[in-house]
């Protein structure tokens, strides 16, 4: 996963990077899904924790997380035009780029503080890659510029997320015990996955006849999973949909979502 990872990540800044090279100012400062950044604000975040990565070697991180360096790099470029920012950006994924080519299997298997627990750097990676997936579609919707939807990196993030579905089933969406559910993934990233709820909910290899079947576009799903969107506006769209239990299913559509 690590070897994985690292090319996903690099994957994400080519795509990130094609996104960005075409945007005017009004572009720059158009409000992202997440409520607090604009698109500038989204890249700077995601600059900023590149930034720290830079800094530090491989298993350094054992004791904290050093988010102060992220405020050092939100302050070399508030000043700066947003041409500016985003050659700064560019440096500084060069920077990244060459220190991940050069990364040994040895330093990927660091143990290292993440944001999900304690792991191991070449998992810290792997959040990365869901960090800037997501953040990439959070930009790429408002300005009504879709792309980049599948691929490795996307299977990835649909990952991070799958990893938490006995979470999301038993305590978002509060299914009761005897009850199952059956999500497909409908595309670009295609996958089905179930969920049991037997004492507490968990991911099984196969359901014969689950209480509600769940079908999504994988991107809606993600959105949804990362509280960036209205359920109602994915519903009205046709992005969600259910079989099954009404109840359930309508209840399942409205409370994926499990982090912000």
């Amino acid at each position: 996963m690590s070897r994985q990872a690292t090319a996903n990540l690099q994957q994400c800044w080519s795509s990130l990077d094609n996104l960005l090279s075409g945007l005017d100012d009004d572009q720059w400062v158009t409000q992202s899904l997440c409520p607090d950044w604009d698109i500038r604000g989204v890249v700077a975040h995601l600059g900023g924790i590149e930034y720290m990565f830079s800094l530090d070697e491989p298993g350094a991180w054992s004791e904290n997380l050093p988010f102060d360096k992220v405020g050092e790099w939100l302050s070399k470029i508030a000043d700066m035009s947003n041409a500016e920012h985003l050659a700064a950006y560019r440096s500084l994924i060069a920077t990244r780029t060459e220190q991940l080519s050069s990364l040994t299997d040895e330093q990927l298997a660091l143990p290292t503080l993440t944001p999900v627990g304690p792991g191991s750097y070449g998992r810290f990676l792997a959040v990365r890659v869901f960090d800037f997936w997501v953040h990439e579609q959070d930009m790429r919707v408002p300005l009504g510029l879709p792309g980049h939807e599948g691929g490795d990196a996307a299977e990835m993030s649909i990952d991070e997320i799958q990893a938490s579905l006995g979470y999301i089933v038993g305590k978002k969406i509060g299914m009761e015990d005897g009850t199952s559910i059956t999500i497909e993934l409908t595309g670009p990233v295609e996958r089905v996955m179930h969920v049991a709820v037997t004492g507490r909910a968990t991911p099984v290899d196969a359901l014969e006849d689950p209480t509600v079947v769940l079908r999504a576009d994988s991107t809606a799903f993600a959105l949804l999973a990362c509280g960036r969107v209205d359920p109602q506006d994915v519903i009205d769209q046709g992005r969600i949909g259910w079989d099954g239990d009404e109840v359930w299913g309508e209840k399942a559509a409205r409370n994926l979502a499990f982090t912000m």
